[in-house]
């Protein structure tokens, strides 16, 4: 069934009927003075095709082009496809101790670039997006817009933000809300495991919520200072402070289901945790969406328009001989 997605641009057809009447009825001087038949016979017959039919040419170019606006298709319906796809929330920490030095540039940028390089293995997922520290951001919900997220991750700065602690608790009661729908829920830690020695309440409520964690380690045992400006970051003593990797998280993730991984300097790294996720939760969630099978047909109207255009700005000699 042939439809027409911008139907308005049909009314413009009503004005082809005064125009053509204005072309079929108009004379020339020479129709006045001349008969036909004498007319006939002094025109030149080389001299090509008469403004009345290039006139009818160029009416014919712009009735295809307003059909060709108007946008025909041919639609056939709606179709139903089924997507699988698993939903993974991301949380990027940002607090102070990411701009530890120990990882060049420091470790918030590392994980920035992380989450980037990540997002390529993670085919079939919806992810969202937050950062954390002693509050939680939402940077973007659920979505398979991986572009866009790219974009948002690479003009994330802590420049002008001051964020001191961890509050991990807090990020799990945020992914939760996010996918508070799902039976099985997966949250996906990029940090440098807070200062917390005991994740005792944080499992509780993971196991409470059916939350599985992973967990990605970023920092060093040696540890790291954090500039401010062209100063390191001191305590009130005076003293410099040095921040380190606090593996002590890992048994969050473990104990949760999960699993635990100390950033290395392979670049493709965290696809183990990914093919992890991707093996224990193998896309079990199905989601209908309707598309409509629908077929453009513009370009045919379109190209018999520039056709009749074409003929009608430029003359086509007759080829006829002279006697």
């Amino acid at each position: 069934m042939i439809e027409f997605i911008n139907i308005k641009f049909l009314f413009l057809l009503v004005l082809i009927v005064p125009f053509y009447l204005l072309i079929k009825n108009k004379k020339t001087n020479l129709d006045n003075i001349f008969s036909s038949i004498i007319l006939d016979k002094i025109k030149l017959q080389n001299s090509g095709i008469s403004n009345k039919t290039r006139s009818i040419l160029l009416l014919g170019a712009f009735t295809f082009m307003v059909i060709a606006l108007s946008r025909p298709i041919i639609n056939n319906g709606k179709i139903k496809i089924k997507s699988s796809f698993v939903n993974v929330v991301v949380a990027i920490d940002m607090s102070r101790s990411m701009f530890a030095n120990d990882i060049y540039p420091n470790r918030f940028e590392f994980a920035k670039k992380k989450f980037n390089t990540m997002l390529d293995d993670f085919k079939n997922s919806r992810i969202s997006l937050i950062g954390f520290s002693n509050q939680t951001f939402l940077i973007s919900p659920l979505t398979q817009d991986f572009h866009s997220l790219k974009f948002l991750t690479s003009n994330l700065n802590l420049n002008t933000m001051s964020l001191k602690g961890t509050d991990i608790l807090n990020t799990l009661k945020t992914a939760n809300e996010l996918m508070k729908d799902q039976d099985k829920k997966i949250l996906f830690l990029l940090t440098d495991g807070s200062d917390q020695k005991d994740f005792s309440k944080e499992l509780q409520y993971a196991k409470d919520n059916h939350i599985t964690i992973y967990i990605y380690g970023i920092g060093t045992k040696k540890g790291g200072v954090i500039k401010i400006g062209n100063d390191v970051l001191k305590d009130k003593n005076g003293n410099i402070v040095v921040v380190r990797l606090n593996d002590n998280i890992k048994t969050l993730a473990i104990k949760s289901g999960g699993a635990y991984m100390s950033q290395t300097l392979q670049k493709d790294d965290i696809k183990l945790l990914i093919n992890h996720i991707k093996n224990k939760f193998k896309a079990k969630q199905t989601k209908e969406n309707f598309i409509k099978d629908k077929k453009e047909l513009f370009i045919y109207p379109l190209i018999i328009s520039f056709v009749l255009l074409f003929m009608g700005l430029f003359s086509f000699p007759n080829r006829k001989e002279l006697k």
